[in-house]
């Protein structure tokens, strides 16, 4: 029988108990963030189950903690898994882009291109004339899948680099129009769109 080595108890309260903490807890805040950001968005059935999974993790970490109260090295580690988990659970939520995003452009110039663009892409377009401090211009209104966003943002730094945008997330919409396969605007893209409206 191959007998099975034990880690020195120093050496697993000093380093192995306070990265599987830090682990532990960086793991139970990105499901919590991404929770919360689910919940905003009104996933009723994903934010329970990520719920249940962050506050088991959780209950397994500050167990730990209890059980080894005399370790300042694992509050710390207890700590700082809470910081790196909040910041990991924001880069996972915007990696994954769920949900749909309102995004407002407000042009001081000539949008044709930029509107030919996004609707010759496939996006929603809503246009309403406007007058600022500068004269007239347009209000472009589209909804779009969050995944879709760069795109449209170099659409908008490319046909108009002055435009004013904002962008908001969107909880629920009724109807929309969605491109299947969004693409970057390219230097041959506008021909197309130009040629096809006409």
């Amino acid at each position: 029988m191959i007998p099975i080595p034990v880690p020195d108890p120093e050496f697993f309260s000093l380093i192995i108990l306070p990265l599987a903490i830090f682990f532990a807890r960086i793991c139970d805040v990105t499901f919590g963030t991404m929770r919360i950001i689910f919940i905003s968005r009104g996933m009723k059935l994903l934010a329970p189950i990520l719920g249940f999974i962050e506050v088991f993790i959780w209950i397994v970490a500050i167990g730990q903690i209890f059980q080894n109260v005399a370790n300042p090295i694992n509050y710390f580690a207890y700590a700082a898994g809470f910081a790196a988990g909040n910041y990991v659970g924001m880069v996972v939520e915007e990696r994954l882009a769920v949900g749909l995003t309102l995004v407002r452009i407000i042009s001081q110039r000539d949008a044709t291109n930029l509107i030919d663009y996004l609707r010759g892409s496939g996006y929603g377009v809503t246009v309403i004339d406007a007058q600022g401090k500068q004269g007239p211009g347009k209000i472009i209104f589209t909804v779009i899948k969050r995944k879709n966003l760069p795109y449209v943002l170099d659409a908008i730094h490319q046909y108009n680099p002055k435009a004013f945008y904002a962008i908001e997330d969107v909880r629920h919409a009724a109807e929309g129009t969605f491109p299947m396969m969004p693409s970057r605007p390219g230097p041959f893209h506008l021909g197309r769109v130009a040629r096809k409206g006409k």
